[in-house]
């Protein structure tokens, strides 16, 4: 199982739930695609049973600081690409959504995973693109996570 998250804005509550859910259900992975925000919320990141990997989001300024204070837990880059139990992941904050559009047409991935717009958006085609809304809830007044069942693909939206 994958966890995935987006757009923490240093909301340390939201973070603390969203790391207690995905301990208790045991994720192999979570994934965080940006806007992470200050170095201080590495403290929390640490607590994940599950291995983090994130990337660097367009509010994501204190880039050297944020590097840092994650260097034990992840290595932060603007875009990755991983495979988990043969799926082919990209994960990209999203700031151009032209970019994001060409990924989730390219045909190279089976998973997409985006940030940025704040907005819950699940499209289920030749490439499942997920952008899992905000962790933070500044925007939409809703904290929502994502856990991915590598076996099929299937998923569940959580409201934290």
């Amino acid at each position: 199982m994958i966890g995935i998250m987006s757009d923490s804005h240093d909301n340390i509550d939201a973070i603390r739930k969203a790391v207690k859910l995905f301990n208790t259900k045991d994720m192999d992975i979570t994934i965080h695609a940006g806007d992470l925000i200050s170095p201080f919320t590495a403290i929390e990141f640490q607590k994940l049973d599950s291995e983090l990997i994130a990337v660097y989001g367009n509010n994501d300024g204190e880039r050297e600081g944020l590097k840092n204070a994650f260097k034990d837990i992840c290595i932060l880059e603007d875009f990755k690409e991983i495979s988990v139990e043969g799926w082919k992941f990209s994960i990209i904050h999203g700031t151009n959504p032209a970019i994001v559009d060409s990924i989730n047409k390219s045909g190279k991935y089976d998973v997409v995973v985006s940030g940025h717009t704040h907005k819950l958006e699940i499209l289920n085609g030749n490439t499942l693109s997920i952008n899992p809304g905000e962790l933070c809830g500044y925007v939409s007044s809703k904290q929502t996570v994502v856990m991915l069942d590598t076996d099929d693909l299937s998923f569940e939206v959580i409201y934290l």
